[in-house]
């Protein structure tokens, strides 16, 4: 049953998540925080920071954490990122085969329009979802946050190195 219910939910996050992982990620902790109760709080936020570190969307690492975790099997991990992609390339094979004809539609443009600032928007919930009780920001992660947005935005270094270094910070800082 629990396989079941893994595929319903994360196929419902693949159909409905438009803008892609971070802006699904309140969608994924409404459904598996809050609806089905599988994770607390703790286990989302630490499975999402998990995510963010490795290769790949966002999106399907969470699912693919998300699915083990749920079910403790390979099973549930290769279940729940098969049901996340699955809508996308659904979705991406039948637009793909009529976009061509619909693309100067002025009426398809103002959907898109509307759609950019409302991802935006999924986003910013999605990190205001992960600032809990469990993890209130301090002013040393200020710092740290501010660094970090500073050696990505001037390309003083590559993204990993400062997650790498990030994690070496807050291992000498928070042990």
């Amino acid at each position: 049953m629990i396989y079941l219910q893994l595929f319903l939910v994360y196929f419902k996050i693949g159909l409905l998540g438009f803008g892609g992982g971070y802006a699904m990620l309140s969608l994924i902790q409404e459904e598996v925080v809050t609806n089905h109760q599988w994770l607390t709080v703790q286990e989302f936020t630490d499975i999402v920071a998990i995510s963010q570190m490795t290769p790949g969307p966002i999106g399907v690492n969470s699912a693919t954490y998300i699915g083990y975790t749920v079910t403790g099997s390979v099973w549930g991990a290769l279940l729940a990122t098969f049901s996340v992609m699955l809508p996308s390339f659904i979705l991406v094979t039948l637009i793909s085969i009529s976009f061509a004809k619909i693309k100067d539609n002025p009426h398809i443009e103002a959907v898109f329009k509307g759609i950019r600032p409302a991802t935006v928007g999924l986003i910013g919930a999605a990190f205001l979802m992960l600032l809990n009780r469990q993890n209130f920001i301090d002013p040393i992660s200020v710092v740290l946050f501010l660094i970090a947005i500073v050696l990505v935005v001037k390309r003083w270094l590559h993204p990993i190195l400062v997650i790498i270094l990030g994690g070496i910070a807050g291992y000498l800082i928070y042990i």
